[in-house]
């Protein structure tokens, strides 16, 4: 059901769900940073812009089927989990937190949600994990490009606040030139203690 782009929300609205929120997550990599999730619902007859999994398309795309997202959807959320409770919960946990909030954060209230990947959340509602889902479901993937346009929102705020790093080009993943700057100035505030590259320099293994 779910090979075919639209299939699955099809099929859960002949059973009778007509508000099918799609859940999705960006940031689990990164040295630093949050990691953001977002919840999408999207109407009974979308006109399809040509959504896709974030990862697959340039920021200039990402950017202009965001504004559409968030103009068309019947309600979108946003959620967030920052790098201390990365390393307090671990990524796993902290993931499926951002993307419970997200679906908190929605104005209209879902009555199923697809979530992408392997675990459903802690919400007293019914779903399903959709491994591979944001490359295969349409509100699955408006969700992640929700979520992959906001931490690279909140990351260039970031660059403005700890140049030495350049969050604006790297968003807190371990490029050569990311993992250089931590080891000529050490950690900043938003970086993931619980990362062993962090985690290293925290301790002077440079």
């Amino acid at each position: 059901m779910a090979a075919r782009r639209g299939g699955l929300e099809e099929h859960l609205r002949r059973e009778g769900y007509t508000l099918v929120a799609g859940v999705d997550e960006v940031g689990r990599g990164p040295l630093a940073g949050p990691v953001v999730a977002a919840a999408v619902i999207l109407p009974l007859q979308w006109d399809d812009p040509g959504v896709a999994d974030s990862k697959s398309l340039g920021a200039a795309r990402r950017e202009e089927l965001a504004q559409v997202i968030r103009a068309t959807a019947l309600a979108w959320g946003l959620g967030r989990c920052e790098a201390e409770e990365v390393d307090r919960l671990n990524i796993h946990r902290a993931s499926l937190l951002a993307m419970r909030r997200a679906v908190e954060a929605l104005a209209v209230a879902p009555q199923y949600l697809l979530v992408d990947g392997r675990f459903t959340l802690e919400l007293e509602l019914p779903q399903r994990a959709v491994v591979g889902g944001d490359a295969q479901v349409r509100c699955i993937s408006a969700a992640s490009i929700l979520a992959k346009v906001e931490r690279d929102r909140l990351m260039c705020q970031y660059h403005q606040r700890y140049p030495a790093y350049n969050f604006a080009a790297n968003k807190g993943y371990a490029t050569r030139e990311h993992r250089e700057a931590l080891r000529r100035f050490g950690p900043c505030p938003i970086h993931r203690r619980s990362y062993r590259p962090v985690a290293q320099m925290e301790l002077g293994f440079k």
